[in-house]
């Protein structure tokens, strides 16, 4: 069997982020087959459809990362009620020009930590229809809306006992997910 490759897009610059965090204790959820490969997306320079003939290297080199995957997760705060800002620019960057999207096909994931009680409720919601429309086929159930307290991580970083089970159940389907709408 090969390795599954999930490229992982963390919403968050923040080097301790609540969601680099999770992003990286679930990776250690995944079986022994799939690889979760967190992308660089702190030296895109903002989108600019000008440059759509000669994209920067950054944003070529994304995209090359995420049409290498099997599928992509997507782990991200919520700011404003949306979005983050860099996450947004880094679809844009992927998923531009028109017609070209790096995305097209790839099977998402999307979930968030939080402080809030509601996680990222309406992030996530947002990037739904983002991936909507960029064609991809998005795990709807489970749903993860994470909220960030005492017990999530454990001290090495992992998930912690009070939220292991929910969030291997998750890492679960995701990847069943993606075995699903990959091939692999």
């Amino acid at each position: 069997m090969s390795t599954l490759t999930i490229a992982v897009l963390v919403g968050s610059l923040r080097r301790d982020s609540f969601n680099r965090r999770l992003a990286t204790a679930l990776a250690r959820l995944a079986p022994g087959d799939v690889e979760f490969r967190q992308l660089e997306i702190g030296d895109l320079p903002l989108y600019n459809q000008d440059d759509d003939a000669n994209p920067p290297a950054a944003a070529q080199r994304l995209k090359s990362e995420i049409r290498a995957a099997d599928g992509v997760l997507f782990v991200t705060p919520e700011y404003n009620r949306s979005v983050p800002g860099v996450l947004k620019n880094a679809i844009d960057h992927a998923s531009r020009p028109y017609g070209h999207s790096a995305f097209a096909g790839k099977p998402a994931g999307i979930l968030g930590v939080s402080p809030g009680a509601a996680g990222t409720a309406m992030a996530q919601q947002h990037l739904r229809n983002i991936a909507a429309y960029l064609d991809m086929p998005t795990l709807n159930q489970p749903e993860a809306f994470i909220q960030a307290k005492e017990g999530l991580f454990d001290d090495d970083g992992g998930i912690g006992p009070a939220s292991r089970e929910f969030l291997q159940t998750w890492v679960d389907a995701y990847v069943a997910w993606v075995r699903k709408h990959s091939g692999g």
